[in-house]
């Protein structure tokens, strides 16, 4: 069997036994083809490891982010989705008794530890208040902001959002993330208010609980708000709140957490809110306790040369 016959098993694998959403089977199958073509290989047996090492050099060699008037290589973290995906397809191929290279040889590239991009309460407080509530398409925006930092939502899980998944009644929903996994989020008083004054002026009668207005509205399958829409109007946003760093659906869950850690909430917790499927992941923010730690070293830790 040819590796792009197993890479079609690996891929329908992924998405029915796996149960990975089809952006990241989109993904994974993009990874794996720039591979294939890299390497010119048709056997299993033909994937070496001197082959992946020669992929990373290449790789290594291709640009990545545009800064100012110069192009930056591609970023470590980049390489290592293609390392990733790699390395997933060699375990699915070892399960079903194809011999190649053993997964275990491909290492990840290091990484230096991820930095957040935050934003100060005030400039958060600006944010929030920048939308003109006076028109539908202002409601419909506040509402979307108050409730990204009312639950930190990925901003795949807020597009996907139906009136019906959200009981207003209540002060907290469920909500399908990464992996079709189900969590449990709250609502805050304010993004309930503000999403009940948002569906009470709608004419409209789409399912979806955040739909797209202006020229393009009615282009594409459904009017529901997708993730480009809501990056635009956050853009928008904090351009008029006087935010000079870039603000994303990101930097929102980002502000959601560490409001969380630096008021007391204990790290499993946040995980849990997040979705995360480790801990790892939400250790990032753990820097919020930098000043709590502080104090518990002035209060406890004694001072020699006074004493």
């Amino acid at each position: 069997m040819t590796l792009m016959e197993l890479k079609r098993q690996f891929l329908e694998y992924l998405e029915i036994e796996r149960g990975r959403s089809v952006k990241t089977v989109e993904n994974y199958d993009r990874y794996l083809i720039r591979f294939l073509v890299f390497s010119k290989i048709e056997k299993p047996s033909d994937l070496t490891e001197e082959l992946v090492r020669e992929f990373r050099l290449h790789l290594n060699r291709q640009s990545g982010t545009k800064v100012g008037g110069r192009v930056e290589p591609m970023k470590r973290r980049t390489q290592n989705y293609y390392l990733i995906a790699l390395r997933a397809f060699l375990k699915f191929m070892r399960k079903r008794g194809v011999s190649s290279l053993s997964p275990e040889r491909i290492e990840l590239a290091k990484v230096p530890e991820r930095s957040l991009d935050l934003i100060s309460t005030a400039e958060l407080t600006r944010l929030m208040n920048a939308p003109a509530t006076d028109s539908l398409e202002g409601k419909r925006d506040r509402a979307i902001l108050e409730l990204l930092f009312s639950t930190g939502l990925r901003i795949s899980e807020l597009c996907s959002l139906s009136i019906d998944d959200v009981d207003l009644s209540r002060d907290e929903f469920s909500v399908r993330g990464k992996g079709d996994k189900v969590r449990v989020v709250f609502i805050s008083e304010e993004a309930r208010a503000t999403i009940k004054s948002y569906l009470a002026a709608r004419k409209d009668m789409d399912d979806a609980l955040f739909v797209r207005y202006g020229k393009k509205a009615h282009v594409g399958a459904e009017a529901r708000v997708t993730p480009r829409v809501v990056q635009r109007l956050l853009k928008r946003y904090a351009t008029k709140a006087g935010i000079t760093r870039k603000v994303t659906p990101h930097v929102i869950r980002h502000s959601f957490a560490t409001d969380l850690l630096s008021n007391g909430a204990d790290l499993r917790s946040v995980q849990a809110l997040l979705g995360h499927a480790h801990i790892g992941t939400t250790q990032i923010y753990t820097h919020v306790t930098d000043a709590h730690l502080r104090e518990v070293h002035k209060k406890f830790h004694t001072n020699k040369s006074s004493t």
